[in-house]
């Protein structure tokens, strides 16, 4: 195995053969000799590091992706924390991509001060790991408990979100003893250490009895009363009736390619789609589609191919982040998570250390894009995925349209970040976006 680890522009490059976070996913078991090849695109680069040791160890990309989501909620619970949710969109070699959705939703409580989304993050990554993962769900959050428990350094991208909301997030007591510096009230900046030891014993137990105890059984009790003490809203039935949903991808083909886009709900997805086919601005046609009311899969695929727009745009939507994954086998993966506001709700869950997200009905819904284009006679591929608010799907439409004229990819000239990965023949890159602090991890296997 080769070790190696560079700078690039402005996101840094990771090549292992599996070290760097020692913790022991799939048991004591030695790296593999045949493990799979892969990589791991992502905004947070202890995250994506977690997802490449995924793969370096044998796990596929579903298990890298599932991985890297729950260390995502420890590194960076600005924007992906087990308080809220996001989508997915997975494509195994030769079959259609589906697409797997787990936004946050409204709870129907009352009397909360700052209500909270219904948490969904744990299972959509449930779902995610049952329909396409290799090892047991537990397996891919311990990653995230060794993370918690060993401390992480602050990433410029969580450093830059607390400088973003520092007055407000640290007036909260309980977000002020957790992102400040001692009793100073001075926020952690990057390269600080940070340990989350309520949040870690929060995925233990999580990993301990299974997600289906968060929504049904006693560690549900536990989340709603947390929650509640922090003015969240939240019932028992929320949880218990809140499910992800699972279904095809929005599709077409143009020439060669073959596309695949996430599906409504997540409706950046659909916003890319129309700004690749009918060369419209993704932000206006996602106007046009929320006020017709429509929302199904069948409704997006007509509404696709109707070159419907609204000139009024959107307002300023809610932050987000993205990672890409793709093994040695082709599986591919490519996700967006988020809160629903940068810190959610501003508060913690009590002992449970999770970051409540934002009630949707509080905030406007935020774009959610990611794409998988194919040609199989070019025996080519990429899957993107983008963060970057109201840009982020108008980035993937933008790529796609470069990828299909034979073009590398540009640098986004909005706020759109843009993580990828592309393919040709048995050659793939990653690339994090240029204009945030992504990292690239490759597994090269010698």
């Amino acid at each position: 195995m080769l070790a190696c680890l560079s700078l690039l522009g402005s996101s840094l490059v990771a090549c292992s053969g599996g070290r760097s976070l020692k913790h022991h996913l799939f048991g004591h078991t030695a790296p593999s000799a045949r493990a799979n090849t892969g990589i791991v695109v992502a905004d947070e680069p202890q995250a994506a590091l977690v997802g490449r040791d995924v793969l370096a160890r044998g796990g596929n990309a579903a298990d890298a992706a599932t991985a890297t989501a729950f260390a995502l909620s420890v590194t960076l619970p600005s924007r992906a924390s087990l308080g809220g949710g996001g989508a997915c969109l997975v494509a195994r070699p030769g079959q259609p991509a589906e697409s797997i959705s787990f936004l946050p939703v409204d709870g129907t409580g009352t009397g909360g001060d700052r209500p909270a989304a219904v948490p969904m993050m744990a299972r959509g990554l449930f779902l995610l790991n049952l329909r396409y993962g290799s090892v047991q769900l537990g397996d891919t959050i311990d990653p995230a408990i060794t993370l918690g428990q060993q401390g992480i350094t602050v990433s410029r991208q969580l450093a830059n979100d607390i400088a973003a909301v520092q007055g407000p997030l640290l007036s909260n007591e309980g977000m002020k003893a957790l992102f400040s510096r001692g009793d100073s009230g001075v926020a952690i900046r990057e390269g600080d250490q940070l340990t989350q030891p309520r949040l870690t014993s929060f995925l233990s137990r999580l990993k301990l009895v299974g997600v289906g105890d968060l929504y049904t059984g006693a560690l549900s009790d536990v989340f709603v009363t947390q929650a509640n003490k922090a003015g969240a809203g939240l019932t028992r039935d929320d949880l218990r009736r809140s499910l992800p949903g699972q279904t095809s991808a929005l599709h077409f083909t143009s020439g060669p390619y073959r596309l695949s886009f996430l599906a409504p709900p997540a409706d950046g997805g659909l916003g890319s789609a129309t700004a690749f086919r009918q060369n419209l601005r993704a932000e206006n046609v996602i106007s046009a589609w929320r006020r017709s009311g429509r929302t199904s899969l069948q409704e997006g695929q007509i509404f696709m191919a109707s070159g419907q727009s609204d000139a009024t745009g959107l307002p300023p939507l809610p932050a987000s982040t993205s990672f890409v994954v793709r093994d040695g086998h082709g599986l591919s993966v490519g996700c967006v998570l988020t809160d629903n506001n940068l810190f959610g709700t501003g508060r913690l869950a009590g002992s449970t250390g999770v970051v409540l997200a934002g009630a949707p009905h509080d905030y406007p819904r935020p774009l959610l894009s990611a794409a998988i284009l194919e040609a199989p006679h070019k025996r080519m591929q990429a899957v993107l995925a983008a963060s970057g608010q109201n840009d982020a799907a108008q980035s993937v439409a933008d790529a796609l349209r470069q990828l299909a004229q034979g073009q590398a990819i540009a640098p986004s000239t909005g706020t759109g970040q843009l993580n990828s990965i592309v393919c040709s023949g048995d050659d793939c890159v990653g690339r994090a976006a240029p204009n945030g602090n992504g990292l690239t991890a490759h597994t090269i296997t010698h």
